[in-house]
């Protein structure tokens, strides 16, 4: 069986534990260097950038494996790609989900980019491409099971089965909701240009940033991702990203924004790596390519 993390009252106990010290330490000596919370979550690879974020690349080299729909319960299989590294400890997971009537292809791009920056990364397929939304949530859930439980060792040494974040590409962006819902004990989801027929997502807990586009004609903000963000009454931090100009497919090719602030979430809130809050808050602001952003703010 898997195991489960800390629930959210105690993630948040931490984190709040983890500031506190922080604050009590600027009180007593001033001004803190950037490497002063080292000891906070968990760190994997260099201080971050923007310029890190938005390229290509990440700082860990990466393999991959390929589970076939032969040997998935639940899933229609997929590609796992993993940091190579093995001298900073494991690293916390993410499971991707495409959209309707997509394959693992469209989001291969952002996949790799994930686990260059230190995560185990499982981009799957769908049992069949018309699967529905809620459909797709308990598949990223069973791939999750099946990348803690029946994976390769080379996946399995890597990997912190108790730090799971999901994300996934319009119907998997319904997904990755109803995932977030039904599993609180995720440490992050990212839906992604979402679509879904349940507008209402107050029971969700889990820490969530929604990344919707502004000339979305197959999910419209208006009746998509803006009403998915404003009912997360209960999610312990929200964040709603509106891509400038970007179509409902901006997630299926490379996009330096999607990609930078995805990553920094999935850093802040899989990890607990508090060098991420400066791409989440203060938020960013309007440019050419933010119409819109809006935060709880980590605290």
């Amino acid at each position: 069986m898997q195991s489960h993390p800390p629930t959210p009252a105690n993630r948040r106990t931490r984190t709040v534990a983890t500031l506190a010290l922080a604050l009590t330490l600027v009180g007593g000596a001033g001004a803190i260097a950037p490497t002063a919370h080292a000891a906070a979550g968990h760190e994997r690879g260099p201080n971050p950038t923007s310029a890190a974020l938005e390229a290509s690349r990440g700082p860990f080299s990466v393999s991959s494996t390929t589970v076939s729909s032969l040997s998935a319960s639940g899933f229609g299989g997929g590609t796992i790609y993993y940091p190579n590294d093995t001298g900073q400890g494991t690293f916390g997971g993410v499971i991707v989900a495409p959209g309707f009537t997509a394959s693992r292809s469209t989001m291969a791009w952002l996949a790799e980019r994930l686990a260059s920056h230190g995560f185990v990364v499982f981009n799957i397929d769908t049992i069949t491409r018309s699967d529905q939304p809620d459909s797709r949530g308990r598949q990223l859930l069973a791939a999750a099971d099946h990348l803690a439980e029946e994976s390769s060792p080379a996946v399995r040494s890597r990997l912190d089965a108790g730090r799971i974040g999901v994300m996934g590409h319009s119907m998997g962006g319904g997904g990755t909701l109803a995932a977030a819902e039904s599993r609180p004990s995720l440490q992050a989801a990212v839906p992604l240009t979402p679509w879904h027929t349940d507008k209402s997502w107050g029971s969700v807990q889990v820490p969530t940033m929604i990344i919707g586009a502004e000339n979305d004609s197959v999910a419209p903000v208006s009746s998509h991702a803006e009403p998915f963000y404003n009912s997360l009454s209960s999610a312990q931090e929200k964040a709603y990203l509106e891509l400038n100009g970007a179509s409902h497919f901006a997630p299926n090719s490379s996009n330096s924004t999607l990609a930078k602030y995805s990553i920094a979430w999935m850093k802040r809130f899989v990890d607990d790596d508090l060098r991420y809050d400066q791409f989440l808050c203060p938020a960013p602001g309007r440019s050419t390519r933010i119409e819109e952003y809006r935060s709880s703010c980590p605290h």
